[in-house]
């Protein structure tokens, strides 16, 4: 089968390649952790033929007698002889009790050098960060970005193309199924059911699953909005669903949890200040939203525009904040490293009218020199179009790398 390069993630992980440390690949599921894994393993053969590569997909028949750190330690005895270099991948780790004493173990010994992939966040920050503290790398598996997409459709780059991407979303099967009629939408339905029978029922044990698909519904249908636990259970209550906020919140950290959805959370912007509460929440993939609650492009356009520009940052290493000045709202803040941008999102912009002055407005009263973009869907690219903002066009923003 032909692997498809994602250089965007081998690219950062393939300098750790034989470093004595753990390269842990996170993500939501089917989102192509298993194919950067198969690809690091190809460039490893590549480099060195008479490598010793051990590969376990938890996912597969064969190997679910592994059921326990002592099962996959017996499993691995004997599988690394001193005279090669080893390595051991392992996918979806978490479906291993205890799996961090295994790697651990192997980590003392400097037998191999050590792989996985998990999905969910709890990997990070309760078995690794426990066991494994200081001794691993994470590296965030997305689902695929708009340049991608157009890659493994084979698409040319244009608003076709791009709304395509807007209504199908990003998993990278789809090529396989094909972007006919609602074809692709049963697959994701499936998808959708998976992650959340696998990785949020049974991984956080949810026990009220009716209320868990009613609050993905309502955060379905308000993408990108300003809200809270507590507008949610009211909301939820309006249809005779009484739920507490805080098991709200219990269930909205299970679904982040997942990497199903994305919390944002707002930052006041001279300062980063931090608010804990009026979140926003972004999906993973467009394309799940849309099969949880219809594609409905008039309706819908605006919210998706914001979760494509949302991907976009997050895809490319930046930390994303919904950014708050007074009473003023910036979409996007990314920061990375030393540097920031700020990032308005519409649908399109009359340079003369009250949507104009809005967004300019709002990034003109931010007095520091760090990139300002505005994005739109029906728009030229005009490129600088006032005072140092940045007007662009969706296509434009998504197909260029920011810095």
């Amino acid at each position: 089968m032909k692997l498809i390069e994602r250089p965007v993630y081998t690219g950062r992980i393939i300098p750790f390649i034989n470093k004595q440390i753990i390269k842990v690949l996170t993500g939501q599921r089917r989102v192509g952790k298993s194919y950067v894994l198969l690809q690091l393993m190809d460039h490893i053969r590549s480099t060195d033929p008479a490598a010793n590569i051990v590969y376990i997909n938890m996912e597969l028949d064969e190997f679910v007698p592994i059921k326990t750190h002592a099962d996959l330690s017996a499993y691995l005895k004997d599988k690394f002889p001193s005279d090669k270099n080893n390595y051991f991948f392992i996918d979806e780790v978490q479906e291993v009790a205890a799996f961090e004493r295994t790697l651990r173990s192997l980590l003392a010994k400097n037998v191999c050098d050590i792989y996985c992939t998990g999905s969910n966040a709890n990997m990070l920050s309760g078995e690794l960060a426990t066991h494994l503290a200081g001794r691993y790398v994470a590296f965030h598996i997305h689902s695929l970005g708009y340049r991608e997409f157009i890659t493994f459709h084979q698409l040319d780059n244009t608003l076709d193309s791009v709304l395509k991407y807007l209504r199908y979303g990003g998993m990278p099967f789809l090529p396989n199924i094909g972007l006919q009629e609602d074809l692709p939408f049963e697959y994701l339905r499936n998808v959708y059911s998976t992650i959340l029978l696998k990785d949020v029922v049974a991984r956080e044990n949810i026990r009220n699953v009716s209320f868990l698909e009613n609050l993905v519904v309502y955060l379905a249908n308000n993408t990108g909005s300003l809200f809270s636990a507590n507008n949610i259970s009211k909301y939820l209550k309006s249809q005779r669903v009484d739920m507490s906020p805080q098991l709200t919140i219990n269930y909205l950290r299970s679904l982040s949890n997942s990497y199903f959805i994305h919390k944002v959370a707002r930052a006041e912007i001279n300062g980063l200040k931090i608010f804990e509460i009026g979140e926003k929440y972004y999906f993973e993939d467009v394309g799940l939203r849309n099969a949880i609650v219809g594609f409905n492009q008039r309706a819908d356009i605006h919210k998706l525009l914001e979760n494509a520009v949302y991907l976009h940052l997050i895809q490319q290493d930046f930390s994303v904040f919904v950014g708050k000045m007074e009473d003023k709202e910036i979409d996007f803040i990314g920061i990375k490293n030393a540097t920031k941008l700020y990032v308005q999102v519409c649908l399109t912009l009359d340079n003369d009218g009250t949507a104009a002055q809005r967004e300019f407005g709002n990034l003109l009263k931010i007095e520091d020199n760090y990139p300002k973009y505005i994005v739109t869907l029906n728009d030229i690219s005009t490129g600088i179009s006032r005072e140092g903002i940045i007007h662009v066009n969706l296509i434009d923003f998504l197909t260029a790398d920011q810095s």
